[in-house]
């Protein structure tokens, strides 16, 4: 079914809604309403004049259906582009017309407004193509089926059947008011929720006449950060669309499909499961469903889609629908040839029978004429048997003299057989009784064989018994022993993979520890650089305070503490320096040694070893600071050993 037969059974409603008297013609201001209306709705551009130039030489009133149509086909559906307009505008537009004379629900509803519309669709779309249109029982039994397993309930028959079997719809099929009449009855759908029956009928629309073969929640993997999302995919037969949502406003992306394109099912992995890859020549997008059902589900309509593109085919009910009018075609020819075949059969029955009953004419005339002749022959036979009679009692008689001569004789040699047959018969029976014992003398000898191949095949199947026995007891054991086996090395494999998640573990913390010592061996080798710098400025310091102090100096004391500061920042930076150059054997005892300890000589001054003492706590702290900052709590170096200054 093309778009411009959809569009003309749309507008073939609009028609008759204008048809208030219902003559078979509208007014041409009506007409020109209609027009106006179908320009916007299919965005071509207007024009006002060409009604009244079309129809300027027919001035009789109102137009009809045929007087309209070449002024529709030439100035609009001629003009019209696929893909420019909204087909659901037209058909709202439409619907709006028609509704108003034509659909008015009894008492209480059960379809609201937009259910009835998309019912309409629906009516439209599965119509046959010829006028007034009408629905034939067996779409309107697919298009119920439908219906009741978007609601995933059973459909009920009885009332379908009731509805059915009306003399106008076998007549003429259903016209969508009858088919909205039966829904709105709520026979169909006793029991059953408002909105539950509303959602069926949406989805059943957007299936069929929407041309959505799938949609529902995927999980689709980005293509630039390459994280999971999910997202609410559209498929159509040239399309697969996703929007972040199943309300379908924002749209994310669209997937053109072609026959390049493929599907393949994909391994679980990254956490995900059910997971499938739709391959375009550009991109490949990895998707993962809910369950195996729904990843099975939709490669397979993937699939439908890619093949009805490749087949040059924009709509799968369509195709669907062709399909069922060619079976429907292929029965009715099946059952015009089964009549014809019928009615031929009763035609060759009909000759049958009246040649049987010529058949049974000629038998009738046959009977008489065969008890005319049995009549004759009963006569003939009846003389002949006279005749017979006399010449068997002349013979009898005769038969009877010579019959008794020959007895006599008979007898005799009777006798004398029967000495002779008893003579051999004792003989025979002399042989036999021989042969039959030697038959029981072998029979007997050959039974004792019997007896004792049966024994010893007895005793040869009781030690097979036995063996079979430890056999299967063997495997018992055997089976047992596997299972046990069996449980022991599944334990080890648990318990290898928890040391091995374990070991996993422990070789980030390493991997995270030894970036912690690398930046603490950059810092080090800043505070080394550092420290030698400070090294050259207290050689200068030094080689100042190696000359001779002179009257009005600086104070011992002062000098004392100068000294001691300088030696502790040499002490400090030597530490450094070899904390840097240690191996990685001297690093591994660091962790469980201690530092070797520094001593300074000592100074007499008592309020300078106090000062030095604060000194070195302040210094340990830092130190102990830097050490806990720089290591992970299990590698920490500990120091043990301490400066003393006396």
């Amino acid at each position: 079914m093309d778009l411009r037969s959809e569009l003309l059974k749309c507008i073939w409603y609009a028609f008759t809604a204008l048809d208030v008297e219902k003559s078979g013609k509208v007014s041409k201001s009506q007409l020109k309403v209609l027009s106006h209306n179908l320009y916007t709705v299919l965005c071509i551009p207007h024009d006002p004049a060409a009604l009244e130039e079309h129809f300027r030489d027919d001035d009789d009133g109102p137009v009809s259906s045929q007087g309209y149509m070449p002024y529709l086909n030439k100035y609009i559906l001629d003009k019209v582009e696929e893909g420019t307009f909204v087909k659901e505008n037209v058909d709202e537009l439409c619907w709006t017309l028609t509704a108003k004379k034509n659909y008015r629900p009894e008492g209480k509803s059960v379809l609201p407004g937009k259910d009835a519309f998309r019912l309409w669709c629906l009516f439209i779309f599965l119509s046959e193509d010829r006028y007034p249109l009408v629905m034939i029982p067996d779409e309107v039994e697919y298009l119920l089926k439908k219906l009741c397993m978007a609601m995933s309930v059973e459909m009920n028959c009885v009332e379908l059947e009731d509805f059915i079997s009306q003399d106008s719809v076998q007549q003429n099929g259903f016209t969508v008011w009858a088919f909205l009449e039966m829904m709105n009855s709520g026979k169909l759908t006793r029991g059953i929720a408002k909105e539950t029956i509303s959602m069926a009928i949406e989805e059943v629309y957007r299936e069929i006449v929407g041309d959505v073969l799938k949609e529902g929640y995927l999980w689709k993997k980005g293509q630039l950060r390459r994280n999971w999302t999910e997202r609410w995919f559209t498929l159509r037969p040239s399309t697969l669309i996703y929007f972040t949502s199943e309300d379908r406003k924002d749209r994310k992306g669209n997937i053109q499909l072609d026959g390049n394109c493929c599907v393949e099912v994909l391994p679980d992995r990254d956490g995900k499961r059910c997971m499938f890859c739709l391959k375009t020549l550009t991109k490949t997008y990895e998707l993962s469903a809910s369950d195996t059902k729904q990843r099975q589900e939709w490669t397979t309509a993937i699939q439908t889609a890619i093949r009805l593109h490749v087949e040059g085919k924009t709509s799968l009910h369509k195709d669907l629908k062709l399909k069922r009018r060619e079976q429907r075609e292929q029965r009715e020819k099946r059952r015009e040839a089964k009549e014809q075949e019928l009615q031929r059969l009763r035609a060759l029955q009909e000759e049958r029978e009246r040649k049987m009953a010529e058949l049974e004419l000629l038998k009738e005339a046959q009977r008489q004429a065969q008890t005319l002749l049995e009549q004759d022959e009963q006569r003939r036979r009846q003389q002949h048997e006279q005749l017979q009679q006399a010449l068997e009692i002349q013979l009898k008689e005769a038969e009877e003299a010579r019959a008794s001569m020959q007895a006599e004789m008979a007898l005799k040699e009777a006798e004398a057989e029967r000495q002779r047959t008893r003579i051999k018969e004792l003989e025979a029976m002399q042989q036999r009784l021989e042969e039959a014992l030697q038959q029981e003398i072998k029979a007997r000898q050959d039974e004792e064989a019997f007896r004792y191949a049966q024994a010893r095949l007895l005793a040869e199947e009781e030690e097979k018994m036995k063996a079979l026995m430890s056999l299967r007891e063997e495997q018992e054991e055997y089976i047992q022993r596997a299972q046990r086996e069996k449980q022991e090395l599944k334990q080890e494999m648990e318990s290898k993979s928890r040391a091995l998640d374990e070991a996993q573990r422990q070789l980030e913390e390493v991997r995270a520890n030894r970036h912690r010592v690398d930046q603490d061996v950059v810092a080090a080798q800043r505070k080394l650089r550092q420290a030698s710098t400070n090294v050259k400025h207290w050689n200068v310091q030094m080689n100042r305070l190696m000359h001779p102090i002179g009257p009005g100096g600086m104070h011992i004391n002062t000098i004392q503490f100068t000294l001691f500061t300088f030696n502790m920042t040499i002490t400090s930076s030597a530490f450094m320096l070899h904390g840097l150059n240690m191996s990685d054997n001297e690093t591994n005892h660091l962790k469980c040694g201690s530092f070797s300890s520094f001593r300074i000589p000592s100074q007499k001054d008592p309020g300078l070893r106090l000062k030095q003492k604060s000194d070195e706590q302040d210094e340990e702290s830092k130190e102990n600071m830097e050490s806990r900052g720089g290591c992970a709590s299990d590698k920490r170096l500990s120091t043990n050993g301490d400066m003393e200054i006396p």
